[in-house]
């Protein structure tokens, strides 16, 4: 799940990645807004999902996905879009154009 956060006085938005599956133990945040690198997104026993926040630049479109217990690729089932990728399969995509 996406959440966003648009400020009026900063060219950015905070955007919250969600993900929640039961069967799951841990859950990294990859995407092009960081050159695919790990974010590890914390457990929040409030909701029972895995959260991370994010800065973005407004007006464009950014590909991520999740990795799963370090060994299975997820996209994010509430996405703006999806796209395919260079490996066959779809990217989730957040849109942070207001």
């Amino acid at each position: 799940m996406l959440t966003k956060k648009f400020f009026k006085t900063k060219d950015e938005a905070e955007v919250t990645f969600e993900f929640n599956r039961s069967d799951v133990s841990s859950v990294s945040l990859f995407g092009d807004f960081n050159d695919w690198q790990a974010i590890e997104m914390k457990f929040n026993k409030k909701s029972n999902s895995f959260k991370a926040k994010v800065r973005l630049p407004k007006g464009e479109n950014f590909h991520f996905k999740y990795l799963l217990d370090d060994k299975e690729w997820e996209n994010d089932y509430n996405a703006d879009q999806y796209l395919p990728n260079e490996f066959g399969s779809e990217n989730s995509v957040v849109s942070t154009i207001n």
